[in-house]
C-alpha cells in the first residue's frame, strides 16, 4: 500500500471501524484496545529496513464545515521509522518529548501492537508545523506514526483501518482524514463507522496561512462554544457547507466568496485571536475569496487566486501587526496526496 495513493472509498466496513475504548484502559498501552485487531505475540516480519513518510498540515472546518471538513495543505512533516532494540527518538523543529511518550512514537506502537509487533522503533522526524496553531500538528504526528509503522511492518492494515485508529487517537476524524488522504475531505462518524469522501478543488487556489505568535489549546477553544445552537444558525451552516462543496467541485468562484462564512464556532472563538475580524477583512479586501479560522486557531487561512496571494498575505500580516500581534505568513496550496511514502 502506498499512502499517497490510498483508495477513496466513502464507507468503511462497520466491523473494521468499530473502534471503542475499553473502560479503564489506556488505548496506547493496553492490548485490550481494539481486541479484534490484536494479533497476539507471534513474530512479525519487518517488510523494509526503514520507512520515511511525508505528512501534510491541515486546515480544519473551512468556515461552515465545523468538525466535518478539512483540507491538507503544503506544509509537511517528514518522519523516518525503523526497528530498534530500544526506543530512539529524535524530533526537530518543534518542542516535543524526545522519548517513548512522543505522540508519533506512541501512534506507531499502537499500530505495531495491532499488527502483532511488540518491539521498539528508532524515530527521526522533522516538523515545521507549529504546535497549538490550528494546523493539525497532532494529526500529522499521529498519521505519520501509523502510516510509517504500517508500511514498515508490511502495510497489512487497510486505509479505513488506519483512519479509524488515527481518529480514535486524535479524538475526531476531520484533521487525520485530510492528513491521511489529502485534498479536501468530508467526514461523518456514527456509532460503528466513519464515512469519508475526498475531493480536489476544480479551481486554482492558493492557501495563505497567517500564523500569529500565539498558541491556543484545542480544549480551551472548545470550552468557549455553546452547548446548543439555534435552528437558524444550524441551517445557515448547512447551507454554506453545501455551497462550499459545490464551489470546490464545480469551480464556482462566485459561490466561494459567500461559502466561507460561519455562525457555529468562529463568532465564539474570534476573541481568542486579537484582530481576527480585521485579518479576515484585510484578506477579502486584498482579493481573497474569504478567510477562516484554521481549526481552533490561532492561524487564519485564506483562499485566493494564486496571483492575489502575495497581496493577501501582506494584508493579513499588516492587520495582525495593527492588532499588536507578530505573525508570519506562508503561501501554499491544497496538498492532493496526503501521507506519502518517500
Amino acid at each position: 500500500m502506498t499512502p499517497g495513493n490510498l483508495p477513496t472509498r466513502q464507507g468503511a466496513n462497520p466491523r473494521r471501524i468499530q473502534f471503542r475504548r475499553i473502560r479503564g484502559c489506556d488505548p496506547l498501552q493496553s492490548r485490550k484496545w481494539r481486541g479484534f485487531l490484536y494479533l497476539g505475540e507471534a513474530s512479525v516480519a519487518v517488510a523494509v529496513d526503514r520507512v520515511t513518510v511525508r505528512v501534510p498540515a491541515t486546515v480544519a472546518n473551512l468556515g461552515a464545515g465545523f468538525d466535518v471538513l478539512a483540507a491538507a495543505v503544503g506544509v509537511h512533516a517528514e518522519i523516518t521509522l525503523s526497528t530498534a532494540a530500544a526506543p530512539e527518538i529524535t524530533v526537530r523543529g518543534v518542542d516535543v518529548p524526545q522519548d517513548a511518550t512522543n505522540l508519533i512514537y506512541r501512534s506507531a506502537t499502537a499500530v505495531a501492537a495491532a499488527q502483532g509487533y511488540r518491539g521498539a522503533f528508532a524515530l527521526d522526524a522533522q516538523s515545521p508545523i507549529p504546535l497549538r496553531s490550528g494546523l493539525g500538528s497532532s494529526a500529522a504526528a499521529i498519521v505519520g506514526g501509523i502510516v510509517a509503522a504500517s508500511r514498515l511492518l508490511g502495510g497489512s492494515l487497510e486505509p479505513d483501518i488506519l483512519l479509524g485508529i488515527a481518529a480514535d487517537l486524535e479524538g475526531h476524524p476531520d484533521n487525520v482524514a485530510a492528513a491521511l488522504f489529502g485534498g479536501v475531505v468530508a467526514v461523518a462518524r456514527d456509532a460503528s463507522r466513519i464515512h469519508w469522501a475526498r475531493l480536489l478543488p476544480a479551481l486554482s487556489l492558493a492557501v495563505v496561512l497567517a500564523i500569529p505568535a500565539l498558541e491556543i489549546e484545542t480544549a480551551s477553544a472548545r470550552e468557549v462554544l455553546p452547548k446548543t445552537v439555534n435552528r437558524a444558525d444550524a441551517v445557515y451552516n448547512l447551507g454554506h457547507t453545501a455551497l462550499l462543496l459545490t464551489a470546490l467541485l464545480q469551480g464556482r468562484a462566485d459561490l466561494l466568496r459567500d461559502a466561507l462564512r460561519d455562525r457555529l464556532h468562529q463568532p465564539y472563538r474570534a476573541h481568542l485571536v486579537p484582530g481576527f475580524d480585521h485579518v479576515v477583512a484585510a484578506a477579502r479586501g486584498a482579493g481573497a475569496y474569504g478567510a477562516v479560522l484554521s481549526g481552533s486557531g490561532p492561524t487564519v487561512a485564506a483562499l485566493s487566486e494564486p496571483q492575489a496571494a502575495r497581496a493577501v498575505a501582506d494584508g493579513m500580516r499588516a492587520a495582525f501587526e495593527a492588532a499588536g500581534i507578530d505573525s508570519r505568513v506562508v503561501i501554499t496550496e491544497i496538498d492532493g496526496r496526503g501521507a506519502l511514502e518517500l
